[in-house]
């Protein structure tokens, strides 16, 4: 029989039928293209056992002027500083009670304990630590009482719950009734409230949690009925970070103590003039060393005090290396200015000399040019914006993001990229849920991509890939909510959450899923003509693999495997038959296969969904089948 090389375009191709992309590949999962060849990804393993609480939003990587490594992470409820292999809480305080302000109330054989404190302002799932308490009476102990809590339930604006729990963590049940009491000197510290886990996209009934409002009012969003994302940046070795549509705040790296202090309001810092108190966004311009706030609250009239009130297009910037001075005046480089091209500033990021800056129908670039402007901001395009606010990243080859539409790129110009996945991706995007959507960069294999929910999803399960020196596209399925690429840390890092617990992942390291078999590894063809006018039928009685296996898995017959399968049509209506599925090892020469039909697919996979086949990577080059006519019946 004569035999015919299969040899495949890289990159999936969704934009057409199955069919009309004859001679190139039509879908995958945890396959990425290098040199044009397809290759499972590298996996991923737990960083530190350590775990943080809720769905990780972002992370940020600096290094001290002593030289120490620090991780920021910051979470749908709490912000973390990574050191070592320990997260340190340094979620900001909103409120700290006077002393005798705060009461509690037990019941008899139950763990819910009622926390009495007029006009608290705190939300479900809030965490708030009592000091100061006495003992409630029975099991209730003051070092019981005396700890951090999550608050379960909010009863109304002057009382909330929270449940019983020794230093362990373990339930403790109340043994006896006490109401109205707990001491004279209960002091209870409030945490910034925390955000929600999905965007919501209107107000109206249903917003936010419940009875956190009066009876027959809609709700209305706001940082704590909201998607909770997070903005980080260092001003010198110093970190600034801004939950979005909410505070700024400060942690001195040098003066605070890791496990004790917490990040402080920007607006309180000693020598603050005027700081903004709320802003969308916060960075750091680079070179000049601005502190940037988009979306912040503007002056008022008179310019004496911050209205507290977001202005979504509003931008204010500090004073040049001065973090605590934004009143302008004509001896210091602070100002401020308002965008008109769009409704909201949906996100900034740094690029080259410049700061880009989208609209949610616009690009602005924003560049330093000195006194006595400070700044130029100018239009860039109108008409493309960004679609979520982690949708953009900057790489070595200039910025990419994503619009709600298409993907584009700048690097003094825009350029919306050829995407053969386009169609596939946004009609199964969760438009709902497009705030969600995490931008990455993995500059190892020369790639940028979007993490995102997939349609009727609320929890990020899908993730699209481009390859900036290749042009080749991506597509599969991962749920991590935010990345850091490489660079003070050598691999990149990505976060997994299940059922609030948190974990940090590293990423492109060994061939395995955090020490278990990476299931589900695929690629698959394009249906392809067995003989080129498609007109037979055809026989294929042999396949001849060309696979190199990759990994510490074990080699030869009994090693690593992949399973090669043939799936068989007879016209592109019909649906796929799965016509012979084989097993592959570096040591198989040739399989052998009875296939009878005119169009074929053939995928590829890795055979480690048992459990023991681990370590294992594998790389796809050209294979070949035998095949001869077989009639037209």
């Amino acid at each position: 029989m004569p035999l015919q090389k299969l040899i495949f375009r890289p990159g999936i191709n969704r934009e057409g039928t199955d069919y009309s992309n004859e001679g190139g590949w039509f879908n995958s999962n945890l396959v990425r293209f290098r040199k044009g060849l397809p290759e499972k990804i590298g996996g991923w393993a737990k960083n530190t056992t350590n775990t943080f609480k809720s769905t990780g939003r972002s992370l940020h990587a600096w290094v001290s002027v002593a030289g120490t490594k620090f991780l920021g992470l910051g979470t749908t409820w709490k912000y973390y500083i990574k050191e070592g292999a320990n997260f340190y809480d340094i979620t900001p305080l909103r409120n700290t009670t006077s002393a005798g302000d705060v009461t509690f109330s037990a019941t008899n054989g139950d763990a819910t304990i009622t926390v009495t404190d007029s006009s608290h302002g705190a939300v479900q799932n809030d965490f708030v630590t009592f000091s100061g308490a006495a003992t409630l009476g029975g099991l209730i102990t003051a070092n019981v009482l005396n700890q951090e809590y999550q608050i379960a339930t909010i009863v109304n604006a002057n009382s909330y719950t929270i449940e019983a729990k020794d230093t362990d963590g373990d339930t403790v049940t109340a043994n006896a009734s006490d109401s109205g009491n707990g001491g004279s000197s209960v002091v209870g510290a409030y945490q910034i409230n925390v955000g929600l886990d999905v965007y919501v996209p209107s107000t109206g009934w249903g917003i936010g949690t419940w009875s956190d409002g009066t009876f027959g009012s809609a709700g209305t969003l706001g940082a704590t009925n909201q998607l909770r994302l997070w903005s980080e940046d260092n001003f010198g070795e110093d970190l600034i970070i801004n939950p979005r549509s909410s505070g700024i705040y400060y942690w001195d790296t040098s003066a605070k103590t890791l496990g004790t202090d917490r990040a402080v309001a920007l607006s309180d810092l000693s020598g603050a003039n005027l700081a903004p108190t709320l802003a969308t966004q916060t960075l750091v311009s680079d070179i000049d060393r601005h502190i940037i706030c988009f979306g912040a609250d503007p002056l008022n009239d008179g310019g004496t005090a911050r209205t507290g009130t977001i202005d979504p297009m509003f931008i204010c910037w500090s004073d040049q290396e001065n973090a605590t001075e934004w009143e302008p005046k004509s001896t210091n480089t602070a100002g401020s200015f308002r965008l008109s091209a769009g409704a909201a500033i949906i996100g900034a990021t740094r690029a080259r000399q410049e700061t880009l800056i989208w609209t949610d129908t616009s690009l602005y670039s924003m560049t330093f040019v000195g006194q006595p402007f400070t700044f130029s901001i100018n239009l860039v395009n109108e008409g493309v914006g960004l679609v979520g606010p982690n949708a953009m990243i900057n790489t070595p080859k200039g910025v990419f993001w994503m619009d709600k539409k298409g993907f584009y790129s700048y690097g003094g110009n825009i350029t919306q990229l050829m995407c053969t996945v386009d169609e596939y991706v946004f009609s199964d995007l969760n438009q709902t849920q497009t705030h969600q959507i995490f931008g990455f960069l993995n500059k190892a294999f020369d790639e940028v991509g979007w993490f995102y929910c997939s349609s009727g999803e609320t929890v990020i399960d899908k993730y699209v890939v481009y390859n900036y020196e290749e042009n080749v596209w991506t597509i599969g399925e991962l749920t991590r909510t935010a990345w850091l690429d490489e660079g003070i840390f050598s691999v990149p890092m990505g976060t997994y959450s299940s059922s609030d617990t948190g974990y940090l992942y590293d990423h492109e390291t060994g061939n395995d899923a955090d020490g278990s078999a990476m299931t589900n590894v695929f690629i698959e063809s394009s249906d392809f003509d067995i003989e080129p006018a498609g007109g037979e039928f055809q026989f294929i009685d042999k396949i001849i693999p060309d696979i190199k296996f990759i990994g510490s898995g074990d080699t030869g017959s009994s090693g690593q495997t992949a399973e090669i399968i043939l799936k068989q049509r007879n016209y592109p209506g019909e649906s796929l038959a799965t016509n012979s599925t084989s097993s592959c090892t570096s040591v198989t020469k040739k399989i052998d296969t009875r296939f009878r039909g005119r169009q074929a697919v053939l995928r590829v996979q890795s055979n480690d969904d048992d459990t023991t086949k681990t370590g294992m990577g594998f790389r796809l080059g050209a294979m070949r089948i035998g095949f001869r006519p077989d009639g037209r019946r």
